[in-house]
């Protein structure tokens, strides 16, 4: 399998491409001078540079980075929107917001989920109406190579209807979502950092996913009054083709997912082992636990026919069940005891400790993945023994970060503290040494940390530099909004001998986990490329096709005009109106709006997109651009007409 798409074009170089700033300054000495644009003949001349970015930013007291204007961040961070269901972009250390992605919305300025594309990867019924328009974002990680991010692409889960989407990061643009079968309340997922049964691949080829709720299997209005029957099930996606591969029944709600830098194991902390039904019986174990999946044991399984299917889906299910898997060297899963409720999973960036955080037990549980391994391998006779350390560092531990320097940092929200502990004395204590010194530093966070995560710290390439706190309460931090408050995301300095709080940055409700990310992995196009849309419009195909009462309008952009002043159809029509952009020039972005019609969407440089709707009132309607493109911009607009 290749490592890279051939689809995807880098063509930020484009020899006819210019900066937006010049044409800009081009096309309003033109317009005010009273001439006009032909959109067969405006081919911008040359290419600007694109201005360089401004020298390092100063250190200031706070221990931070300063970023002036001009200057730019020294990493990206994606994070999740809860239940607004996108994916959001900040700079980092200034907590800019750059961009917001699209996947389980609608949005009306991009057109996601009012465009024919859209519509397409969101999923539709059979009128051809969406199938969901809300959507639970939690959680995003990107592909890997080698250990550390390799800027291709971006997963990301919806916990409402058990979807996982995949954003390709050279446009920062959603491609895929894939509904998993058979699941309800999917909220960790990981990828693979390379093939678990290929070890010549050694980038992301699998994505794993967790369910949290149980429902009966298959969920077709059966068992509804004994859930003793019901069940929940790990999922495991094609990162390449978003197709579902296979899923494994387990015990108890799986919370988070990580990956073994090996690829040989995938883990997912596990609350209600009790499989209960109530709060009181999720909670009646003192100890849950921590269940790894051995990969190439359960596709060899699957491989060998060794698998069931539930109900119309028929995706292989094998059972990872505790009681089915008591034989340790033939086991798909091995269950490992930690804290009870534990609240999060994550890998030391050295590949050798799993972490979980005890939420009900003020503890972390380190597991030593060697241990794991020699489980499986039947040589270590109890699960529990892959436990290395469990120290006590604070109330209600969430969710734990690395530094790539021994160091973990785990969010307590009762606390409202980020603990700083060191991953070596811990297991020292654990060994019997009193002497040892596993809490290096605790720091007051504003207020009740939920997720938190450090810079590269998901990858072999932790830095150490930042980490940032989600805080699920912001109270007296910023100016009041009414009775929802924003959130607040503090970014800490972890790189010196102790932490500093560098900056509170606002948060829109409701923000989960994320990653900081290097800026020089992210490699995004300025422009398309027009032949990546086989349904363009050009020249030769623009104008208006009619078939029946079926109308295909092929029009063109180029600023500050459309290709045709005049688009007449007849009540009742079905409309497809297919819009290109035929600009060259970076960021020259066009939009369509059509009042009355629910029609409002961009295209980008050199971007086709398209929209089918039914003509079912008469009348005139402006067509106009929504997207400033041009000194005439108000004056960019169509006459559409509904013939009575």
């Amino acid at each position: 399998m290749d490592s890279k798409d051939s689809s995807i074009k880098n063509n930020g170089t484009d020899s006819a491409q210019v900066s937006r700033r010049g044409f800009l300054g081009k096309g309003a000495m033109l317009g005010l001078a009273g001439a006009t644009v032909a959109l067969a003949g405006c081919k911008p001349e040359g290419g600007a540079a694109a201005a360089a970015p401004a020298a390092g930013a100063p250190a200031h007291a706070g221990g931070g980075t300063e970023i002036k204007p001009g200057q730019l961040d020294d990493y990206y961070a994606f994070i999740s929107s809860g239940h607004a269901g996108e994916a959001r972009v900040l700079g980092m250390p200034s907590g800019r917001t750059l961009k917001r992605i699209p996947v389980f919305n609608i949005d009306c300025m991009v057109g996601w989920g009012i465009t024919n594309e859209s519509k397409a990867i969101m999923g539709t019924r059979p009128d051809g109406t969406l199938k969901y328009t809300t959507g639970d974002t939690h959680h995003v990680h990107g592909s890997y190579r080698d250990g550390t991010y390799d800027g291709r692409w971006l997963f990301i889960n919806d916990k409402l209807h058990s979807r996982v989407a995949r954003i390709r990061m050279d446009t920062l643009e959603c491609d895929k979502i894939t509904e998993l079968p058979n699941v309800m309340g999917m909220h960790g997922l990981f990828p693979d950092k390379c093939d678990p049964v290929d070890k010549a691949v050694n980038y992301t080829t699998r994505v794993f996913c967790g369910a949290e709720f149980h429902v009966p299997l298959p969920n077709d209005g059966h068992d509804l009054d004994d859930p003793s029957k019901w069940g929940a099930l790990f999922t495991c996606v094609s990162a390449a083709t978003m197709e579902v591969l296979w899923q494994c029944r387990v015990d108890g709600n799986m919370d988070l997912v990580a990956t073994s830098y090996d690829g040989k194991y995938a883990a997912s902390n596990q609350y209600n082992t009790e499989n209960a039904a109530d709060l009181a019986g999720m909670m009646a174990a003192e100890r849950d636990a921590c269940v790894f999946f051995h990969i190439e044991r359960i596709e060899q399984q699957i491989k060998a026919g060794k698998f069931t299917t539930i109900g119309a889906s028929k995706v292989p299910v094998v059972d990872g069940r505790k009681a089915a898997n008591g034989d340790a060297k033939t086991a798909l899963t091995c269950y490992v005891p930690v804290g009870k409720n534990p609240h999060g999973v994550n890998a030391s960036p050295d590949g050798k400790y799993f972490v979980c955080s005890g939420k009900l037990s003020p503890t972390a549980t380190v597991i030593e993945l060697e241990r794991v391994t020699q489980w499986f391998a039947g040589t270590l006779k109890d699960a529990r023994e892959a436990v290395v350390a469990e120290p006590e560092i604070g109330l209600g531990p969430l969710h734990t970060a690395f530094d790539g320097k021994g160091n973990a940092y785990t969010s307590l929200f009762l606390d409202s503290q980020c603990v700083k502990w060191n991953v070596d004395q811990a297991i020292a204590q654990f060994k019997g040494d009193k002497a040892a010194k596993v809490i290096v530093e605790k720091i007051d966070v504003h207020y009740q940390p939920g997720h938190n995560y450090s810079s590269m710290g998901e990858t072999r390439q932790a830095d150490g530099k930042y980490l940032n706190s989600g805080n699920k309460f912001s109270k007296d931090r910023f100016l009041p909004v009414g009775p929802l408050h924003v959130e607040t995301e503090q970014l800490i300095d972890i790189s010196g001998s102790t932490m500093k709080l560098v900056a509170d940055h606002t948060a829109y409700s409701e923000p989960h986990d994320g990653i900081i990310v290097k800026r020089d992995v992210v490699k995004t196009r300025q422009i398309y490329t027009m032949s990546d849309f086989p349904n363009a419009v050009t020249p030769e195909t623009a104008g208006i096709e009619r078939h029946g009462n079926k109308v295909h309008v092929r029009l063109m952009s180029q600023a500050p005009s459309y290709s045709m002043p005049v688009i007449k159809v007849k009540k009742g029509d079905e409309v497809t109106l297919t819009l290109t952009n035929h600009d060259k020039v970076e960021d020259l972005t066009h939009g369509c709006a059509l009042p009355t019609y629910n029609i409002n969407f961009i295209v980008n440089p050199q971007e086709t997109k398209s929209v089918t709707f039914k003509a079912d009132h008469a009348g005139a309607f402006w067509l106009y651009c929504t997207h400033f493109c041009h000194a005439l911009h108000l004056e960019m607009r169509s006459r559409f007409l509904v013939e009575a």
